[in-house]
């Protein structure tokens, strides 16, 4: 039980979108950077070599955020915890927007990325907030405000640094977030949870939560593989735009903008698995991203109709991954009540790793095969996901889908 969680009434449209917004705000200052690494890589002195290490060291950022800083949310009141954190997170922005060396913008890279991790706090923190009946619909247009700053991030970046070079993206998401913070501050009801475990014992409990939730495991595996396709994707279509239709920085960014559409699947998701429909919509969801990469790799020619597919694929492979990821979270959420934290902590953890390991897998296919071998390669990891969906039990399911 927790102290003041629920709310006598409904959660409003007004804290949705709120909390919606937040998420997609914060969450974009995971993926700023990885559009303008060649810029800020010349003006910190990092190689090109390790320029990579821009977009890593903010991964390993959120990876430990994920670990360490969500579960605090279990035993932690809420809204002071999400306060101290975006503090944080806007001193780390401001650090790298003027850092005069690599050392000092990796350091600071960390922190954006440990910073980052309010946004998963942010969604199980909603789902106390609302009513079973209530819970897909809210937690599907939480994430889709979460997956348009995922999808957003990468060409505003591009846009404000074509501008004004690359320190105004972070001196500007540093505004952005203050007033974010000022706001959610005095917006957000208070949730107080009733310790009963240590922070020591807090953080021993992942591994059993990780062995003792079948269902956890399984939907975590499945995000991942998809995650994962979906990062090689994105690693990896900007060099084949470039090399294949020779699109300058702001035409990929133009491109980047259609992924957004696929953010309508999250709340549609949300909504038709309140209606029972959580099951049937995962094979759903990897299906149409195996599809979509069966016809990036069908058609890879340099015109005018593989431009236009490969835009097709984008909004879809976006909707695959964004609805299956409300549907896993809309499970993972109904396994282990006042540990909603923990469990979020572990699901997205699994879940980035795919990410990271499909981004890894992205850069070498497409130096290795080129376009083909990186859709095939993307075409495997959904049928991964299929292949054990399939295995899937209705006595697995802690939840009835």
């Amino acid at each position: 039980m927790t102290k003041n969680s629920k709310p006598a009434a409904p959660v409003s449209s007004w804290m949705i979108l709120l909390l919606a917004s937040a998420c997609g705000l914060i969450v974009a200052n995971l993926y700023y950077a990885q559009t303008v690494i060649g810029p800020i890589s010349a003006a910190t002195g990092l190689s090109s070599a390790a320029a990579g290490l821009i977009v890593t060291i903010t991964q390993i950022g959120y990876v430990l955020g994920l670990l360490f800083i969500v579960p605090l949310s279990d035993i932690t009141e809420n809204r002071r915890l999400i306060t101290i954190l975006l503090l944080v997170l806007i001193v780390a922005l401001m650090v790298a927007s003027f850092a005069p060396n690599a050392s000092l913008f990796l350091s600071a890279s960390l922190i954006i990325g440990i910073g980052s991790v309010i946004a998963q706090i942010l969604v199980p923190y909603a789902t106390y907030l609302t009513s079973e009946e209530q819970r897909g619909r809210v937690v599907g247009n939480v994430m889709s405000g979460l997956l348009l700053g995922i999808m957003l991030a990468r060409p505003v970046a591009s846009f404000i640094t074509s501008l004004f070079g690359w320190h105004a993206v972070f001196i500007f998401s540093a505004v952005v977030i203050a007033l974010l913070t000022l706001l959610l501050s005095r917006a957000l009801p208070t949730r107080r949870p009733e310790p009963v475990m240590n922070y020591g014992q807090l953080i021993g409990s992942l591994a059993k939560l990780f062995r003792t939730l079948p269902m956890l495991r399984r939907r975590a595996f499945y995000q991942a593989s998809l995650f994962g396709a979906f990062s090689l994707f994105w690693t990896t279509v900007p060099l084949r735009l470039a090399n294949d239709f020779n699109m300058s920085q702001q035409g990929i960014a133009w491109f980047a903008l259609a992924g957004v559409g696929g953010a309508i699947a999250a709340p549609i998701a949300g909504r038709l698995a309140d209606r029972g429909m959580t099951k049937v919509l995962t094979g759903v969801a990897m299906v149409v991203a195996a599809l979509s990469f069966g016809l990036a790799y069908l058609f890879q020619g340099h015109s005018v109709l593989s431009l236009s597919l490969l835009v097709v694929v984008a909004i879809t492979l976006d909707m695959a991954v964004s609805g299956n990821l409300v549907l896993g979270q809309r499970v993972i959420y109904s396994l282990a009540g006042n540990a909603r934290g923990r469990v979020n902590g572990i699901f997205m953890s699994i879940f980035f790793i795919g990410g990271a390991i499909g981004s890894t897998l992205g850069s070498w296919s497409y130096a290795a095969g080129g376009w083909s071998l990186t859709t095939l390669i993307g075409l495997i990891m959904p049928l991964l996901a299929l292949g054990y969906y399939l295995t899937e039990r209705k006595a697995q399911a802690a939840v009835n889908p």
